[in-house]
């Protein structure tokens, strides 16, 4: 069984009647479901919706808002298994990894659930004493949100928490090759008691809605998780309008090992960190700058660590990375390994695709390359797959600079024992996030987010409601 696929508007799940599209099995090349398209009758209706549920809603008291965000938390671990069986079935990510989405999706339903109950305003002291000066926070009103097929689940309920636990309406297009989740999220709303028209989802051809909506004077929000390009584009748009917005955009992760790290732990980390859903994860480690004095040894350790991950169906259990979600993804990962050759690069491992399934399903191999240029694509460009290029380096500032060299500024790693080293790079980093030792990045209580071409603010921590929120000055006599 898989979910049944619905646009969600004004309450109600709408199934028929509507341009469908297949969805399609990356594992097996199965169609297992008929998406229906939103007409641009549906999108009128989403905004209206969401323009008259905002008048109401956004004087809903925060206690109200933060009893159904919890709600929607305790319906998720109680549905977990199901909704991830239907993640892997339609995104491909193994079975334990996508449950594991959900479950901890359920964390950002209750801290949204909690931090919903403080957004707090502030007295000014007054210069006058007759006067009273107050500045206070309002929802910024109705949002459109866009969000990505590469984890489904955890990045619209970010979204959906922030937008309805600020006190905002939420029209909200997801992932149309990996739907169910999207859908699945809807209900976890609807049964909470959300009222009608506070959250909607819709599908269709991603620019269509997307100008659409973002060009809609109703919507006052624009909120987007995906890759750089299509982020700008978006952006520029909402500028023409005025409207504010919020960018999670692609990275290229710099991954910085020290000549006194754990070099094992090292190694063995950051193998099953990058096979993570198959490498396609904003933060993965994607650039692997390894001190001249450990590099061998750090990449025999690693290749080893690679050459036994075991990749298949995510429904197996045995499967610890599974397919690639789309071909297109394939053709990437062949062009990258292609121009690696081209440039003199040492494939060390990998380097091909897999026949798992009688060519039907779009399995790669956990690949290492060694000894690239600089310029190389793999160095240059975010390869979103289980692709992972290693190059040495010798002096700190030489490989801060390397790491800080392209546009990007999303997430990056540092390993090392020494405190004056860990604090010098994770000062110097250009990134949002920057992890030491460990990848404790993507937690419901921590911001997530980059700088430079990788977005503007930030998802999570106390900084989560700062996009949907106005601020407002009240002085009075």
């Amino acid at each position: 069984m898989y979910e049944q696929l619905a646009l969600y508007i004004d309450g109600e799940f709408i199934h028929a009647g509507r341009q469908q599209q297949d969805v399609v099995n990356p594992a097996t090349g199965e169609v297992i479901g008929h998406l229906p398209h939103a007409s641009r009758d549906d999108l009128d209706r989403a905004l209206d919706a969401a323009q008259r549920a905002f008048a109401q809603w956004r004087r809903t008291s925060p206690l109200e808002r933060s009893r159904i965000l919890r709600r929607v938390g305790e319906l998720a671990r109680e549905r977990a298994h199901d909704i991830g069986r239907h993640i892997t079935l339609d995104q491909g990510k193994p079975l334990r990894e996508a449950v594991a989405e959900v479950q901890m999706c359920a964390e950002h339903a209750e801290w949204h659930a909690e931090e919903a109950r403080r957004i707090y305003g502030r007295v000014v002291p007054a210069r006058d004493p007759a006067v009273r000066q107050m500045v206070v926070r309002e929802p910024v009103g109705v949002c459109a949100a866009f969000t990505p097929w590469n984890f489904p689940f955890n990045q619209a309920i970010r979204k959906a928490c922030a937008a309805i636990g600020a006190g905002c309406t939420l029209i909200l297009k997801g992932p149309e090759d990996s739907p169910s989740a999207v859908v699945a999220l809807a209900r976890l709303f609807h049964d909470a008691g959300l009222p009608p028209g506070v959250l909607n989802i819709v599908w269709g051809v991603p620019h269509e809605v997307s100008s659409y909506l973002i060009e809609s004077p109703i919507v006052r929000k624009i909120s987007f998780t995906g890759s750089v390009p299509v982020g700008k584009q978006l952006a520029a748009m909402a500028g023409a309008h005025m409207k504010r917005v919020s960018m999670e955009l692609g990275g290229h992760s710099p991954v910085l090992v020290f000549d006194d790290a754990d070099i094992e732990t090292a190694a063995v980390q950051l193998a099953k960190f990058k096979i993570r859903n198959a490498g396609q994860v904003c933060i993965s480690p994607t650039r692997f700058y390894v001190q001249e004095g450990v590099y061998d040894r750090f990449a025999e350790r690693f290749v080893t660590a690679m050459k036994k991950i075991t990749v298949g169906n995510g429904l197996d259990d045995a499967s610890q990375m599974g397919p690639l979600a789309h071909e297109r993804r394939v053709d990437a990962m062949e062009s990258f390994i292609a121009d690696a050759r081209e440039r003199g690069g040492e494939v060390l491992l990998g380097g091909e695709r897999l026949d798992l399934a009688g060519g039907k399903g779009n399995f790669y191999a956990p690949t290492v390359v060694a000894n690239l240029p600089a310029e190389a694509r793999l160095m240059t460009e975010e390869p979103f797959g289980p692709i992972a290029p290693l190059s040495r380096f010798g002096e700190v500032d030489d490989v801060i600079a390397r790491a800080n060299s392209l546009p990007f500024g999303l997430a990056s790693y540092v390993f090392t024992t020494s405190l004056r080293t860990a604090h010098k790079v994770s000062s110097e980093l250009e990134a949002g996030m920057v992890g030491i030792n460990h990848f404790g990045i993507g937690l419901s209580e921590l911001p997530f987010g980059g700088v430079k071409d990788s977005g503007i603010g930030s998802e999570g921590g106390q900084e989560t409601f700062d996009g949907y929120l106005v601020t407002k000055m009240v002085t009075q006599v």
